[in-house]
């Protein structure tokens, strides 16, 4: 694999503080959206964006086949899985175990990986994910006294369709969708996406979307920040690396998430969550290393 521009070693760092800040727009925007309206409009808006960027940037066109494999990869990455779990989260689900839940996502991509694009799981990196996820449940130990009756059956299961969707969409991504352009890859993901959330928003609610201060911020950030920033990055390190070692970096995801909320919100941060972050970013080291070593990322010589 070729060697990426030294530059390259901070996108998975930038990519999970970005990814993060995901769970801090969102707690911004639910009480004044459903669920699927807000995450449609977000990805129509996405969607039109990037239309109007593509002149500008030069992005290339894509074939019918590759257009078809991305959007199916965005309707699984953006529809499927950020609809269950805004959609979980919405109904009750506490974000402690929901974060609990996703973090099984690395694990099941690995297996996806190994069964469907041959990717092999050496031991040292199923020790990493096991590691990761257990420095996972312990940044979320705390939070999980807030169980209450948001755990549901629904809910836990929207909560397992959306993390199974995700570890499904990025091996779909490596498979069909990979060296084609970003620009025009995710444009149809987006549409992918927005085809589902808008569908589960006239099939499932009300369509309530009250515009104030709140909802504008969060709607700006996670289409600018997330929807552009945090999925190009994304899907450069799907590019450029193995899927099965690129998900190990979503077990980084809650911890950084706990840290903002802690500074943003004044949600309690305790030793033993300090600990769990470091257990979770030494399992990623032992998962990410081969990554870093072939695509010139974080430890690289």
């Amino acid at each position: 694999m070729a060697s990426l521009p030294r530059a390259s070693s901070v996108v998975p760092a930038l990519f999970v503080v970005l990814w993060a800040t995901g769970f801090i727009g969102a707690r911004y925007a639910m009480p004044w959206a459903d669920p699927f309206t807000f995450l449609w409009v977000r990805f129509a808006i996405t969607f039109v964006l990037l239309l109007a960027l593509i002149p500008f940037l030069g992005a290339r066109r894509l074939s019918a086949r590759v257009s078809a494999h991305a959007t199916i990869a965005g309707m699984l990455m953006h529809g499927v899985y950020l609809g269950g779990v805004f959609w979980a989260i919405a109904h009750g689900l506490p974000a402690g175990l929901a974060g609990l839940i996703i973090g099984l996502q690395p694990m099941l991509t690995a297996i996806l990986a190994g069964a469907f694009i041959g990717e092999k799981v050496s031991p040292r990196h199923w020790l990493g994910l096991v590691v990761g996820l257990l420095g996972v449940a312990i940044v979320l130990a705390p939070k999980l006294g807030a169980i209450s009756g948001g755990v549901t059956a629904a809910t836990v299961t929207a909560g397992l369709i959306a993390v199974l969707a995700m570890s499904a969409g990025t091996v779909w991504q490596k498979r069909f969708v990979v060296n084609a352009d970003l620009i025009s890859g995710a444009l149809w993901q987006y549409a992918g996406g927005c085809t589902v959330t808008f569908i589960a928003s006239l099939l499932l609610e009300e369509g309530r979307f009250v515009i104030n201060g709140e909802l504008i911020f969060a709607m700006s950030w996670l289409v600018l920040v997330l929807s552009v920033g945090a999925i190009f990055l994304l899907m450069f390190l799907i590019e450029k690396g193995e899927v099965a070692r690129v998900a190990s970096l979503f077990y980084l995801v809650p911890a950084v998430t706990a840290v903002m909320a802690w500074y943003l919100f004044g949600e309690t941060l305790t030793l033993v969550q300090i600990g769990g972050i470091a257990i979770t970013t030494f399992g990623v080291a032992l998962s990410t290393l081969r990554l870093s070593r072939r695509a010139g990322l974080p430890g690289s010589a």
